[in-house]
């Protein structure tokens, strides 16, 4: 069984591994001795702080097994983007040419730089390791902070959004940033991604246009994967876009890769979400459920088959599910049905 839960200083090396396995294009974890301890860090300290309204937290899980105690892939929520370091984007919009005198009437796409999403709550960092992806895993490290996010609303903003990593190759070239590179930076892809991941974004404002970029004016290669998802990204935009989020135009100024976002309210797995009391009690009739205690910050969470009495409002657990999540009969936990 995996359990979600807070991650700890001695899951250093675990993590490590994850940023190692999880390839180029992925910022939240780049291969980075100082920055992985301070993630962890970081998380420990905004855990520890019992936040009344979303700050600068970044809260970092990860997946364990129960039974070896491998840790089986990472996961996390930044309560409120671009606080103390910017946030950029790319939003595209169209343009009008038009002249009446000459009967000329053309539209055309730009991308504009900018920071539309400072304030906004990130749902970031999943990683699942290959050999743990099957089952229910996926959907438990990725909805799991659903339940985080409607047990907790007070730490969140409204609008809750994810970066979905963009097109590029296993060498980690990305067309659309061969275009600005070529034109702007002059600097490689892996080198832009990892300066971001270490928060060395001061090189973005320097050397970024900053008036808008007419989409026309790219190469071929790169306007075709604007707004696109790396292959092995398809399955995590799928189940977020199942649970209501959609791309509202914006794009990742790197890979231009797709933001996707939703009002916390509207995603579907916080409005089917409800709470229920414990009672440990062996069942056959059971359905899959994710399940996860109300001690945020000792939060854990899981998938299983459980029981469901409505009519007394009773989680019906087993012992090994209530001692994954550390709960005990009468407790209260909150639960979402796959």
């Amino acid at each position: 069984m995996l359990v979600i839960r807070p991650i700890k200083e001695t899951d250093f090396d675990a993590l490590m591994l994850c940023a190692k396995e999880s390839g180029h294009g992925f910022t939240s974890l780049p291969v980075d001795e100082t920055l992985i301890r301070g993630r962890i860090d970081h998380s420990l300290v905004s855990f520890d702080r019992d936040a009344q309204s979303p700050g600068t937290e970044g809260y970092l899980m990860v997946a364990e097994d129960t039974e070896t105690g491998e840790i089986a892939g990472t996961t996390g929520i930044e309560a409120a983007i671009g606080l103390d370091n910017p946030f950029y984007s790319y939003h595209i919009s169209k343009v009008v040419h038009h002249s009446r005198r000459l009967n000329v009437h053309n539209v055309v796409e730009v991308l504009t730089f900018g920071n539309n999403y400072t304030g906004a709550t990130e749902i970031c960092t999943l990683f699942l390791r290959p050999e743990f992806r099957g089952g229910l895993n996926g959907k438990l490290l990725s909805k799991c902070r659903f339940l985080m996010l409607a047990q907790f609303p007070e730490k969140f903003s409204d609008v809750i959004f994810a970066e979905m990593r963009g097109v590029s190759d296993d060498a980690g070239n990305s067309p659309f940033w061969a275009w600005l590179k070529e034109h702007f930076f002059s600097i490689e892809f892996t080198l832009a991604d990892y300066l971001t991941g270490t928060g060395q974004k001061g090189f973005i404002a320097d050397l970024m246009p900053k008036l808008p970029i007419y989409v026309s004016l790219l190469s071929e290669e790169a306007k075709a994967v604007i707004g696109q998802v790396h292959e092995k990204t398809r399955p995590a935009l799928r189940m977020l876009e199942k649970e209501g989020f959609a791309c509202r135009g914006y794009v990742d100024i790197f890979d231009a890769g797709p933001t996707v976002e939703c009002l916390r309210q509207n995603i579907d797995s916080i409005r089917r979400s409800f709470t229920a009391r414990v009672k440990i009690v062996e069942h056959t009739s059971a359905q899959d459920y994710l399940i996860s205690n109300s001690d945020f910050k000792n939060f854990r969470a899981t998938a299983a088959k459980i029981g469901v009495d409505e009519e007394r409002n009773k989680a019906l657990i087993s012992q090994e599910v209530a001692d994954a999540l550390h709960v005990m009969s009468g407790d209260t936990v909150r639960l979402v049905s796959l």
